[in-house]
């Protein structure tokens, strides 16, 4: 069905950093110059990441080696939101996370499986073993009202050396059809997730454009929260994308640079 025709007035930008700015830690061509052009115009910014390898600071940190103008205020990162649903809660999780994220955790991290009630998952990479993932199915089931937290349920991303590897998403719906549980998405695409940064930034969903490499949990998701969606072809895009069926991206550009071109053209 054909998407409802978006306002041109884009006031603000929600942008996504893997497979966008960066890849495996290297700015994409033109990225941290065009970043500029956007902070030159006025546009009120945003970084959404579901990146779950490495905490918010060290992403900060990339990004600034990397050329990009970039504030710790400014990213929204999934494992910040995971750790923050646990505190408020109360909740002692098991982790099944990358080793890099396990001391942001530290506080209220559960010791021993026995002791946890409930589960955050991210992006493990080698620690997605089958004792891992069986300390968490145990968790889930032998826990009154348990909580299976997903910082993101993206289904893969592109490595550095090109190819692709997988995500947290498969792993968190293996564990949804072994107990039963729908798991609770802090991360993108939550609507959550998104409505916090639009806040922050003061921007209504109408007048704001997210752009990603994740035509599910970055346009779609951004879609269905009411944001303009903008496809890159970098990062995990693939051809097939342009044909989905159940995601229309508002536009697709060749890159970050094009996309901000598309945007500030907008605003001519």
């Amino acid at each position: 069905m054909p998407r409802p025709p978006r306002p041109r007035a884009i006031h603000g930008v929600l942008i996504d950093i893997s497979g966008v700015l960066m890849i495996d830690g290297v700015s994409l061509p033109g990225a941290p110059e065009a970043l500029q052009r956007l902070r030159d115009a006025g546009l009120p910014l945003r970084f959404v990441t579901n990146t779950t390898r490495r905490p918010p600071a060290t992403l900060v940190e990339r990004l600034q080696d990397g050329g990009f103008d970039v504030t710790p205020d400014e990213v929204f990162a999934a494992p910040t939101a995971a750790l923050e649903a646990a505190k408020t809660r109360g909740l002692h999780p098991w982790l099944v996370v990358h080793e890099g994220l396990r001391p942001m955790f530290n506080d209220i991290a559960a010791d021993r499986a026995e002791n946890a009630d409930a589960v955050v998952i991210g992006d493990a990479g080698d620690g997605f073993s089958y004792a891992a993932l069986n300390d968490a199915f145990r968790v889930l089931m032998n826990t009154e009202s348990p909580a299976l937290i997903a910082m993101g349920v993206n289904r893969f991303f592109r490595e550095g050396d090109g190819r692709l590897s997988l995500d947290a998403g498969p792993f968190v719906r293996l564990l949804e059809e072994a107990t039963g549980l729908q798991s609770e998405v802090v991360g993108k695409p939550s609507q959550g997730f998104f409505d916090a940064a639009l806040h922050s930034i003061a921007t209504s969903a109408e007048h704001a454009a997210m752009i990603g490499d994740d035509l599910r949990d970055d346009v779609g998701g951004a879609q269905a929260c009411g944001l303009h969606g903008i496809l890159v072809r970098t990062g995990k895009y693939r051809p097939e994308d342009e044909s989905d069926r159940t995601v229309t991206p508002d536009v697709i550009c060749d890159d970050f640079v094009a996309a901000v071109e598309s945007i500030l053209d907008k605003r001519a």
